[in-house]
């Protein structure tokens, strides 16, 4: 099989028949000739650090469940299960590189700092936005599906443009690849060999349709007949994505244009806090994939290395509970918006429908006020 290590161009696959990887389901450590070579600086330190960013991307991610279900926010989508992906992705690239991503990729917005009330406040429904994107260098949200790919390659082209050796990362998720935006995208940062990672969580599930409903072949494929190079890596293995993510911002940064990882992985939960499972998936699956769970593999190579998992538990909850704590409060802290400013930071200039609207808006809130009898007090 070809690997990507020596790709001149664009003709190149890896991982195809079996996805990349590097920790067993068990823990143990296997050799990889296209991986291993990123991971020169992994010791007992890092893979703590891997370990507790996981376990607390996955404490902060149950604590908003558990605040949309007590009415706290409007929805959450849930991440758990793809913490490797997200914590790999995150951990590999520098800060300036900037991340264009969907809605679930709150582990992300983790390793970039986001807070969070900032991680919160836009699924309270008290902003339209959530965090200043160019503090953190990562784009708030995109809801709508795929449009975030389109955002990634223009900002890749601007810096390339600028001479700037920063990268766009556009994150997204299996159904995706199904939209016109996402392969519009792609055709232009093939064309223009824009800096860009395309960056594929396959959780198998878009909403309640299976992967192999929209892609009958690997999604690996999909990018190289654009002409983007592509790696297929376990996206449970924090390390084997850490790694691929690495190799390819390599890749990028020798001006060789865009590339494509989809990181295997498994959506455990809901697709939001608003969907039920149940109705489109068996149990007997879901224990599979909870066999594979990325914390507990993280934590049994661990555990063969010597480190003591019991205070790595200890730290881990320590951690976590931190930041759940943070969360509450940062919930109940959310100032609550005046209505009326819906229609602010719409547009750059005033429109008349804009104006229009405001005005209508406002005569109907009027009209809900009490009337006043005849010699009331004003």
């Amino acid at each position: 099989m070809l690997t990507t290590t020596s790709a001149p161009d664009h003709d190149l696959v890896a991982g195809l028949d079996t996805p990349l990887h590097v920790l067993r389901e068990d823990g143990t450590r296997r050799p990889d000739a296209t991986l291993d070579p990123l991971l020169d600086d992994v010791d007992l330190e890092l893979l703590t650090s891997l370990y507790l960013d996981m376990a607390v991307v996955r404490a902060i991610d149950d604590e908003a469940v558990a605040l949309q279900r007590q009415g706290e926010l409007g929805l959450w989508p849930p991440l758990r299960g793809q913490e490797a992906a997200q914590v790999g992705l995150g951990r590999a690239l520098p800060t300036t590189d900037f991340l264009f991503t969907s809605y679930r990729e709150n582990a992300l917005a983790w390793c970039r700092g986001v807070g969070p009330g900032e991680m919160l406040a836009v699924w309270r429904g008290t902003t339209l936005s959530g965090w200043d994107p160019f503090a953190h260098h990562m784009a708030t949200p995109q809801v709508i599906i795929g449009a975030q790919t389109h955002h990634a390659v223009g900002y890749a082209m601007a810096t390339q443009a600028q001479g700037k050796d920063d990268l766009a990362v556009a994150c997204f998720g299996d159904g995706a690849l199904s939209q016109g935006d996402t392969n519009e995208a792609m055709v232009f940062a093939a064309s223009f060999r824009a800096p860009v990672l395309f960056f594929c969580q396959n959780n198998h599930y878009a909403i309640s349709e299976p992967v192999d409903v929209q892609a009958t072949v690997p999604i690996a494929l999909r990018p190289t007949g654009f002409g983007i190079p592509s790696l297929r890596v376990d996206g449970n293995d924090v390390l084997a994505v850490r790694a691929a993510s690495l190799l390819a911002a390599q890749h990028i940064r020798a001006g060789k244009g865009p590339m494509f990882i989809e990181a295997v992985t498994y959506r455990l939960g809901p697709h939001t806090t608003s969907d039920d499972p149940t109705r489109y998936r068996e149990e007997k699956e879901l224990e599979h994939w909870r066999r594979r769970c990325p914390v507990g593999r993280l934590e049994r190579h661990l555990e063969q290395l010597g480190a003591s998992v019991d205070d790595l538990r200890t730290e881990a909850e320590q951690r976590s509970g931190e930041a759940t704590t943070a969360m509450q409060e940062a919930v109940a802290a959310l100032p609550r918006p005046a209505p009326e400013s819906m229609f602010e930071n719409v547009l750059a200039t005033e429109h008349p429908g804009l104006l229009r609207q405001r005005e209508q808006f406002r005569a109907f809130t009027d009209s809900l006020a009490p009337e006043q009898t005849e010699g009331a007090s004003a």
